[in-house]
């Protein structure tokens, strides 16, 4: 049976060139922290990507600390920042975060209010997915000195909807206030320039632009001071120790430059292909919702970029059926698709970012997500349009399976 692969916001497939560039690298040993040839040259690896890297997001080579992922860059900008401030001011213990956080931001956050005595104050969003700048503002003059810091992702990995960051970051620093942002869905999907942001710290990760799994970096700034969540041979500013691994960050670093360079016919191309694929679900299906921010139209694309909503989300709740259920017909009929964040995949409870965005658990259980991504082509929403109505259909007369009591569901 033919695959469709439409879960590229989970994973997407390495690029030809970030292969040859891995496999090339892997011939060689050498730990890019040791004096010798082998040593050297592998620094030079490291460091040519590192400048790779920091020319695609918009920043110094210097602010670029490589992690094994965006989930170790999240954790190490959340814990790292909050730990270095209680230690100046122990009662500096709010942490101001989204409520549509990918769960890398929101369980670091849970943990340190579980184990270090941070104060959660969760953000509402409205009913895309948009942060509410007034209640930001007011949850910030609530205290904005004993405030450790402020956590907002750049677009939501399940809903697409693309946050105005540099707003929140100027907002952050009227306050003197830290601000992080997770852009694991954002690098490669729409552009991104830290250093205009005025964000302090920013996460990004290389599976999702076609480079290895198992390789991202935290972009921070040389004034964000950070606690190591990591401890050994000094690596990394000294904030994040272990051997680094050369072979992935040079293919990190080809990955970043080749899908920054052809990103604005990308946007369009891709913007194309969702707009098409919303409005034939739309057509084909009428008791399915889109859920995030509308979409902009090919003429936006083509003059502004992707604004609202990232480029290559389509995500859909489903009524009447659960979308596990209208996931796993989909992928008989050789569709593959998501119900939200790969991250969360095979819990059996809704939407944490749909119920922050009102949605009821009844109307959230019937979530899918379908994204695009290099490889997707317009065969791939025929396919997926030919096996849809039939599924939703079969997973509507199967209908909600019992109510399964959700005590992770906060805020």
């Amino acid at each position: 049976m033919k695959r469709t692969y439409l879960d590229h916001a989970a994973t997407t497939q390495p690029l030809a060139s970030v292969i040859d560039e891995v496999t090339e690298h892997l011939k060689y040993s050498g730990n890019a922290s040791a004096l010798h040839s082998a040593g050297r040259r592998a620094r030079a690896v490291v460091e040519q990507a590192r400048e790779r890297i920091a020319q695609a997001v918009g920043c110094d080579s210097a602010e670029v600390i490589f992690t094994a992922g965006g989930t170790e860059a999240d954790n190490l900008a959340i814990k790292g920042i909050y730990r270095k401030r209680t230690h100046i001011n122990p009662q500096c213990r709010r942490i101001l975060i989204s409520s549509i956080e990918h769960h890398a931001v929101s369980e670091s956050a849970e943990w340190l209010e579980a184990h270090e005595q941070a104060q959660l104050c969760w953000i509402p969003v409205d009913s895309h997915g948009l942060i509410d700048m007034k209640a930001l503002k007011a949850l910030i003059e609530e205290d904005p000195e004993n405030t450790a810091l402020i956590t907002v992702m750049w677009a939501n990995n399940e809903v697409g909807t693309i946050q105005p960051i540099r707003e929140i970051a100027e907002l952050s620093a009227t306050y003197n206030i830290p601000f992080h942002t997770d852009a694991v869905q954002a690098f490669g999907a729409i552009p991104i320039n830290f250093r205009q942001t005025g964000a302090n710290s920013m996460a990004i990760s290389g599976h999702k632009m076609g480079a290895p799994q198992g390789i991202g970096a935290l972009i921070a700034t040389r004034t964000t001071a950070l606690t190591p969540v990591l401890h050994g041979g000094g690596q990394e500013r000294a904030v994040r120790s272990g051997t680094l691994d050369t072979a992935s960050i040079a293919g990190f670093g080809v990955a970043a430059q080749e899908v920054t360079q052809h990103l604005a016919e990308e946007m369009v191309r891709l913007g194309t292909l969702r707009n098409t694929l919303i409005e034939r679900i739309r057509h084909e299906i009428p008791n399915a919702t889109l859920r995030g921010a509308e979409p902009e139209s090919i003429e936006e694309l083509e003059q502004e970029g992707a604004t609202r909503r990232l480029p290559h989300n389509v995500h859909f709740t489903f009524d009447g059926c659960e979308g596990d259920s209208l996931l796993f017909l989909l992928d008989m009929a050789g569709i593959e698709s998501s119900t939200g964040s790969a991250c969360n995949a095979g819990v059996p409870r809704p939407s944490h970012v749909l119920l922050a965005m009102g949605v009821d658990e009844e109307h959230a259980r019937g979530a899918q997500r379908f994204t695009l991504g290099h490889t997707s082509t317009s065969e791939d929403i025929d396919a997926l349009m030919e096996a849809l109505p039939g599924a939703y259909e079969q997973a509507h007369k199967a209908g909600l399976a019992a109510h399964v009591p959700n005590e992770h569901i906060w805020h």
